[in-house]
């Protein structure tokens, strides 16, 4: 078993009530990581630390931010093997996955250092003699950042190098699901010559959650907060925010449509779905939960997506002999099972899947979904996906839009025009025509709308969250005033 500690000011350091937590294996229940559980005076000391050291980071030059986030990138790959090995003890994450996980947020740190020369503003004319009246982005201050286990290194660096790039300090509270995983993660971007108190981190036991994120978002030096994770959750951090008055960034749940017109390349919308649905054991914010094909093709194209979610199997991901590996514990395995059985009770037709044990289930597919059924509108968040089927485009597009989520979203048809103009009317932040669901790139922007979330992380618009857009004015002559 692994121990992790505190990060606050550039120490180590255990929790103030030397309190610690553990996090099991989700396949075989062992103890894998020991972590120290953060008190609200551990929250408060985190916040003071990034506070302190604001003032100097903030001031520092653009090449100097860029230089120590590409230092970090290499730090990043330099731990991968570490950081591989955490997710798979932590989550049953596949060697795979995790591998994708510390490239991407790799190329992330990177793309953030180029970030820093893109902090601009603007020069706007003034009707009064003599003004010149400029709109200047500047650092807010400090940043609360806040990720998730599914995928915990994209997650986990998406949620801080914007900050820092911007001349934000941060304070990250890590998942109690991967405490290991976001503490390397922490330890390598701080490897990079990061001045003490610009980067901090926190764990905390699970029911210290709620008091925890409120010391936070309260403490005066916190400026902006961002968090990635359930809509439930979401809905807390938003409210809390709110009271205090601090502006949040919110990447919540999905629940992503894929329609398939009636000219969709078949084999390319199967390969696309499968991708997307079973990826990660189904465990992405943008993962494939319902496909929607037109009736005039449904039939050929469920015959197609069975035997290819028939050939996703899961297995132990230590042993890297399946597609897909374990769900992150047995009670996520269970409500799977739940949705598919009550879907089937109710009339629908399960084409693929059923086998697999304890927190490993094979891809699991089912037909002919109707909105009496669980399936229809909660997110599984899990190796399973509905298929729904549509007399229509307008009835599909309809079907889409009836989910109180809207992250992402897929169109497939071989006219282009006709496949974007669907894609149009999809509501949702993102949506991909002859493409999966699941895309991430660091300098696109990244969000939902309706229940997944405000806010956009990625590439310019991730300026936009991260700084502050003053009004400063420079008269220049006499004025004329009334009184």
């Amino acid at each position: 078993m692994q121990t992790v500690n505190l990060f606050i000011g550039g120490d180590h350091c255990a929790a103030a009530n030397g309190k610690r937590f553990e996090r099991n294996n989700p396949i075989t229940g062992d103890a894998v990581t020991s972590a120290a559980a953060a008190s609200v005076e551990d929250a408060t000391n985190a916040a003071d630390a990034a506070a302190a050291a604001f003032p100097k980071w903030s001031a520092t030059t653009p090449g100097e931010r860029r230089r120590h986030l590409l230092a970090a990138a290499e730090a990043l790959r330099a731990a991968g093997p570490q950081i591989i090995q955490a997710m798979m003890e932590e989550i049953g994450a596949t060697e795979a996955w995790a591998g994708f996980n510390v490239m991407l947020a790799s190329d992330m740190l990177v793309e953030a250092a180029s970030l820093t020369t893109h902090i601009t503003g603007e020069v706007i004319p003034s009707n009064r003699p003599g003004t010149m009246a400029m709109a200047l982005r500047q650092p807010a201050g400090v940043v609360l950042s806040m990720a998730p286990w599914n995928a915990p290194v994209i997650l986990g660096v998406r949620s801080i190098a914007t900050p820092l790039a911007c001349g934000n300090t941060v304070v990250m509270k890590t998942s109690e699901l991967c405490p290991r995983t976001h503490a390397l993660i922490i330890e390598a971007v701080a490897s990079a010559g990061l001045p003490k108190g610009v980067l901090n981190a926190i764990s905390n036991a699970p029911d210290d959650a709620a008091k925890i994120v409120e010391t936070l978002i309260a403490h005066p030096a916190v400026r902006r907060v961002n968090f990635t994770g359930s809509t439930r959750v979401g809905r807390v951090i938003a409210e809390t925010a709110g009271r205090y008055l601090k502006p949040a960034l919110l990447e919540l749940g999905g629940k992503a449509p894929f329609i398939v017109l009636d000219d969709a390349d078949i084999d390319a919308a199967v390969a696309a779905a499968a991708f997307g649905a079973y990826m990660n054991q189904g465990q992405i914010c943008m993962s494939t939960e319902r496909i929607i094909v037109l009736d005039s093709i449904a039939d050929t194209f469920v015959e197609a997506f069975a035997k290819k979610a028939a050939s996703l199997t899961a297995g132990d991901p230590r042993e890297g002999k399946t597609p897909l590996g374990s769900l992150v514990s047995a009670e996520a395995a269970s409500r799977i099972r739940v949705l598919v059985d009550d879907a089937v009770s109710k009339g629908a037709r399960r084409v693929a899947g059923g086998g697999g044990d304890g927190t490993m289930l094979d891809a699991i597919a089912v037909d002919g979904v109707t909105p009496a059924m669980r399936l229809y509108s909660e997110e599984s968040f899990g190796p399973v996906v509905s298929i729904i089927r549509a007399g229509s485009i307008d009835e599909a597009v309809s079907i889409a839009n009836e989910s109180e989520f809207g992250l992402s979203a897929a169109v497939f048809g071989r006219d282009q025009a006709r496949a974007l103009s669907v894609a149009a009317r999809i509501e949702s932040g993102i949506c991909h025509v002859n493409g999966p669901t699941v895309h991430d790139e660091a300098q696109l922007p990244f969000g939902g709308v309706k229940a997944s979330g405000y806010g956009r992380f990625g590439g310019t618009a991730g300026i936009a969250e991260f700084t502050e857009l003053r009004w400063v004015t420079l008269q220049d002559g006499p004025l004329h005033y009334p009184i």
